[in-house]
């Protein structure tokens, strides 16, 4: 590691040893220790979100993937997951016992992962190697749903077990402020209902103050208007509402209370669908 640390919801850096592309975080929506695979070393992302905690003023690696090294990375962790030593490998033994279960393998890393040309290639690696080690933790792909709708990336869905698809807004300017982006929110609404339509979907959504703005009313009934949307269209398995938990790159954004979170969860139960609201740590 480059400096000691401890494994814990506030340090999510995506650096373990001297691997390229596996990382691993204690996850508050995972509930325990999460894989990171990480397919933006470069960090390059189609998103340019305020809360983000990447410092992309600081350069990345390579844009290629070298599918052999990840493989050869994350084959040594699981190695050490399937013979039950992991914990007591550094940095995993500072996780705190209560968190001591391996949640996922989850794309999502330094940007948008199904953006690579590798994706779908990487997808079928990771799950071949996740079961040659005969282990069942389910992949999972962090996403923000921009690329969804690609052939390459539908084609390659199979090969992961849940999709996390961002929806942090109910408008398209919050979306924009929000997320930092000028990708069409039209686009991003469609893939996630498309989505929905194929499989059950998760939606994440992150609710946060920007420059001490915090979403106005009608935003957030906009937001529960998108929800019912999308689950009328198709099966939301839940929803995860959320707040920043980590220093973020732009140091204007601020959390929101779990009472505001939780307020909005409940909304969401109201339409019947799951709904668990995480706040700031």
């Amino acid at each position: 590691m480059s400096t000691p640390r401890t494994l814990d919801f506030q340090d999510h850096r995506r650096d373990l040893g001297s691997n390229r592309y596996i990382y691993a975080v204690v996850s508050r929506r995972a509930r325990g220790l999460s894989i990171g695979v990480n397919l933006n070393p470069d960090k390059v992302c189609n998103f340019d979100c305020p809360y983000c905690q990447v410092d992309r003023t600081v350069p990345g690696g390579p844009a290629a993937i070298d599918l052999d090294v990840l493989d050869a990375e994350l084959s040594r962790l699981l190695g050490w997951v399937a013979d039950n030593t992991l914990w007591e490998h550094p940095p995993f033994d500072t996780v705190a016992p209560a968190l001591r279960r391996v949640a996922d393998i989850a794309f999502a890393g330094d940007g948008e992962p199904t953006t690579p040309a590798a994706f779908p290639d990487a997808v079928a690696r990771v799950r071949a190697t996740r079961d040659r080690f005969g282990l069942t933790v389910p992949v999972r792909l962090l996403t923000n749903a921009t690329m969804l709708h690609r052939a390459r990336v539908v084609a390659a869905l199979p090969g992961v077990d849940e999709v996390w698809g961002k929806l942090d807004a109910g408008t398209e300017a919050w979306y924009r402020r929000v997320d930092g982006t000028t990708f069409p929110f039209a686009r991003v609404l469609a893939n996630l209902a498309q989505t929905a339509a194929t499989r059950p979907l998760v939606i994440q959504s992150m609710f946060c103050s920007l420059a001490g703005e915090r979403p106005s009313a009608a935003e957030l009934d906009a937001w529960i208007a998108r929800i019912a949307a999308i689950s009328a269209q198709g099966t939301v398995d839940h929803v995860q509402i959320y707040t920043v938990a980590r220093k973020p790159a732009d140091t204007t954004v601020g959390p929101l209370s779990h009472a505001e979170l939780e307020a909005l969860a409940e909304r969401v139960r109201a339409l019947g669908v799951r709904a668990e609201a995480y706040g700031g740590v």
